[in-house]
């Protein structure tokens, strides 16, 4: 008879909003730090670092809005300079004026950046490192110490940089954090490191990893630490950080509940159900970032749980298990069969059956669909990424598609004109004419948007189509285009445009749509009028 064993701590530490932030071309107003943090916490992170308190407008308003969260609201900062006492820092003084209840300090633990970088002693740093975290922890606070460099410091002189982080504990921090400041460590070196910090006296429930992916290492870095013995994880949403960005949180935490040894040993503040909104969270991110989602990316990826090849998809319909390493569900993504010249009729029942179309096996209508997907993609369409495109197509081919609205006609004019500050700008302007229910409707739009800037002639147009539905507005109001790709399949005088639009609807639904024309435009319409009838067709409105 064996025991149940009782699960240890493993603590999650988020620094998107700080970290996060220094990615080239990031910046967060502080409304959308407040969303990301809101998000964070109901997720379950234990640490949310906000920034750093006075280094800019946006972090000293983001602390001075005080947000309500359950997880430990951390400031991050440095430790005292040389030749002044902690108390007299202003810079450590503009961080402890913030009042969280934690702080995060990061110093140097690498001998080459003490003496270059800094041009103190070994003990001058030393003692700037033991003296700042006594100041926090004397102030009340949680401190936390982050060990810039100390995987290159520790090979360099493994003696200093395990005594720079053993001044930071002695001196009371809760956390000393050891990090790949540059990202270059493999997992063998970060694992045999933690284990000597260990060994020297910083037990491992007082230990945290930090780690950057400048060689596709973050993630098993970060694994790595916790072999040997490291009880806290840093990272970011997304991966997001300089250079190549930082240990991603939406691949570790999945990691850590679903994958063995972890799920039997570690608790998190991440519950299985909290699990479920892992994806809605990621392109919560990139949507504010106005990002498009990396596709590849692990468990929250749109082709994560992708499945093309016929062999694969006839596997699926047995058994999902035997090409998914984890239920999608779990992590709140879905599972695609996508449809190309490639696909069987495995593929096509298979995604067939997931729209909810049940069509028997070998029945004629499946080979009629395959033939129209062939002779469709050889114009230039492309059905393995628009999958809601290749849904009213199949729905189409067997009678099982309503009509909800004709398009009569419509029209996209652009006009560059100087305005009343005299400079050049341009106008476009759309026409659509449509025939819902008998009744003809004419919608006129503009691209112009909030801040009086030209947003082009298929936003003019998606505008104008969406305008004015009659019936069906409701459901058409709650689509949002979160992005628009443009392909030359042909070059030259016979180039012939394909367009890939994204949508999106506040349930957390992504369908993409295809159009092909020689025109642009005329390729978007189609594309985006694709994109309405498969949200009415989704949500069962009734056609008048």
């Amino acid at each position: 008879m064996t025991l149940d064993r009782q699960k240890e701590r493993l603590y999650l530490y988020d620094t998107t909003l700080r970290d996060g932030q220094q990615t080239q071309g990031v910046q967060f107003a502080t409304s959308e730090k407040q969303q990301i943090a809101e998000a964070l916490d109901q997720l379950g992170i234990d640490y949310i670092e906000g920034g750093w308190p006075g280094a800019n407008p946006t972090d000293s308003e983001f602390f001075e809005s005080r947000p309500r969260l359950r997880a430990t609201f951390t400031a991050f900062g440095m430790t005292k300079r040389a030749g002044m006492s902690a108390e007299n820092d202003d810079v450590l003084s503009a961080v402890l004026n913030a009042n969280t209840p934690a702080v995060c300090l990061v110093g140097k633990s690498h001998e080459f950046h003490v003496k270059t970088a800094l041009g103190i002693t070994l003990a001058e740093n030393t003692e700037n490192i033991a003296k700042s975290v006594a100041h926090l922890v004397a102030q009340g606070r949680e401190a936390l110490f982050d060990a810039e460099h100390f995987f290159d410091g520790f090979k360099s002189n493994p003696e200093y940089a395990v005594e720079a982080v053993k001044a930071a504990y002695s001196a009371g921090a809760r956390w000393i954090v050891l990090c790949d400041t540059n990202g270059g460590a493999l997992p063998s070196e970060v694992y045999e490191a933690t284990k000597a910090v260990i060994t020297a006296g910083i037990p491992g429930d007082h230990l945290g990893i930090h780690t950057h992916n400048d060689t596709e290492h973050a993630v098993a870095n970060s694994l790595a630490a916790v072999d040997a013995g490291a009880r806290q994880i840093q990272g970011t949403l997304n991966g997001l950080g300089e250079r190549c960005g930082n240990a991603n949180l939406t691949t570790l935490i999945p990691m850590l509940l679903l994958k063995e040894p972890y799920a039997s040993q570690y608790d998190t503040g991440v519950s299985l159900e909290a699990l479920g909104g892992m994806t809605r969270i990621s392109r919560m991110l990139d949507d504010i970032l106005n990002r498009v989602p990396t596709k590849q990316a692990a468990f929250v990826g749109a082709s994560a749980f992708a499945h093309k090849a016929g062999l694969h998809a006839s596997a699926i319909l047995k058994d999902p298990s035997t090409y998914e390493h984890v239920d999608p569900l779990i992590v709140g993504n879905e599972r695609i069969i996508p449809m190309s010249n490639q696909a069987g009729q495995s593929n096509l029942r298979r995604r067939l059956s997931e729209a909810g179309i049940d069509v028997e096996k070998g029945d004629p209508a499946l080979a009629l669909i395959l033939d129209e997907i062939k002779e469709k993609e050889a114009l230039g369409y492309s059905f393995d990424t628009a999958q809601a495109s290749f849904e009213l197509l199949a729905r189409r081919a067997l009678g099982q598609l309503p009509t909800y609205f004709e398009v009569k006609r419509y029209k996209v004019t652009v006009e560059r004109r100087k305005n009343k500050r005299d400079q050049m700008v341009s106008l476009s302007e759309a026409v659509v004419v449509v025939k819902v229910g008998g009744e003809k409707k004419l919608s006129v739009s503009e691209s112009m948007d909030e801040r009086g800037s030209d947003r082009g002639p298929v936003n003019a147009l998606s505008k104008a189509l969406a305008k004015d539905l009659g019936p069906y507005q409701q459901a058409i109001d709650d689509v949002h285009l979160v992005d628009f790709k443009v392909r030359i399949t042909q070059g030259g005088t016979e180039a012939v445009t394909r367009v890939i639009i994204d949508s999106e609807d506040s349930k957390g639904r992504r369908w993409s749509t295809v159009g092909v024309s020689p025109n642009i435009v005329d390729a978007s319409f189609e594309a985006l009028q694709d994109a309405i009838v498969w949200k009415l067709v989704r949500d069962s409105v009734t056609p008048v």
